[in-house]
């Protein structure tokens, strides 16, 4: 069976053709508004580059004056590591005979340095970097600008002026003397900066010396308090035992004293002395004049963006008001 179309007769209705909606899109002038922002920008900057290329060339020009003008400081550094009482070789095996006994008494045997904390202690301790300033003279070198070479005086009249142990101190420990210890490998660094690289090395090799020095000396102190406590307790007794045990604590604290005047090194050992630095660790005088531009550049943009916002404001005021 065969199917024929048919023409639509006349009584059918007419098709109703179908509406097409179309929906318009939001038209988005970011770019172009970008663009437009950005080429206002720059023309603003061009009208301002006088005042832009001013300011950038007082601040450059400052900062080259002041990078020339700060004297140069040199660096020496002490690496150093902590004596322990395995580093006294023999002589820390012949106290150790005797380390049980002293224990009974309280008596420190210990041939080797104090620990790494102490002596770090120590050096920075005011006592010591007082007794250091005074040993070296340092106030005049310290305070030079305002001490006179030739009267061998300072400058300045009024007694509150004068610089003291006390300032001396404190611009020796904020500016001068820095120390620091990798935790790591326990090693100890002691760095000087100043102005004279042969003073700078001296300063930081005498400081290491003084150090172990100190620490000796109050070492057998100690040990020889302790002897003649153990001295005076043997005179009071007449017990058998106890006078053989304070003999033999004794013979232990003659032969710590012994251990530490062997040693010169007795708190820190010097790894790597210091020597005359020869290259100036500061003023970094091209890193000073690149962040004298940069903060020049960034403050000349500033103000030009102000001065022309204020110029704004004031022809938009201007343009408001009635006629």
């Amino acid at each position: 069976m065969s199917t024929q179309n048919t023409p639509p007769s006349p009584s059918d209705p007419a098709p109703v053709p179908q509406q097409v909606h179309y929906v318009l899109a939001p038209y988005s002038a970011s770019s172009e508004d970008d663009e437009v922002n950005l080429l206002d920008l720059w023309r603003m900057l061009v009208s301002y580059k006088w005042l832009i290329f001013g300011i950038t060339l007082i601040t450059t020009v400052t900062a080259v004056v002041v990078a020339w003008w700060m004297p140069p400081v040199y660096r020496a550094e002490v690496t150093l590591a902590p004596v322990t009482p395995e580093e006294g070789g023999r002589l820390s095996a012949l106290a150790g005979e005797f380390s049980g006994i002293a224990s009974i008494a309280g008596i420190n045997m210990t041939p080797g340095g104090s620990s790494a904390d102490k002596a770090i202690a120590v050096m920075r301790s005011r006592a010591f970097t007082d007794a250091f300033i005074k040993d070296e003279k340092l106030l005049p070198v310290l305070f030079s600008e305002v001490w006179d070479v030739q009267s061998s005086g300072w400058k300045t009249q009024g007694p509150e002026d004068i610089p003291t142990i006390r300032k001396a101190y404190d611009v020796f420990d904020r500016s001068v003397r820095s120390i620091t210890q990798d935790k790591k490998t326990g090693l100890i660094t002691l760095s000087i900066e100043w102005e004279d690289p042969q003073l700078a090395a001296r300063w930081a090799n005498i400081m290491v010396a003084r150090l172990n020095q100190h620490e000796q000396q109050a070492a057998i102190s100690e040990a020889e308090k302790s002897l003649t406590y153990l001295k005076d307790q043997l005179a009071k007794t007449s017990v058998l035992e106890m006078q053989q045990s304070i003999y033999r604590l004794i013979e232990a604290q003659t032969k710590n004293i012994m251990l530490a005047s062997a040693r010169d090194q007795y708190a820190l050992s010097v790894i790597d002395p210091a020597v005359v630095p020869e290259t100036k660790s500061k003023p970094k005088r091209k890193l000073i004049v690149v962040i004298g531009f940069a903060a020049g550049l960034f403050l000349a943009v500033m103000i030009a963006l102000l001065v022309s916002a204020i110029r704004k404001l004031r022809i938009n005021a201007a343009e408001n008001l009635p006629r």
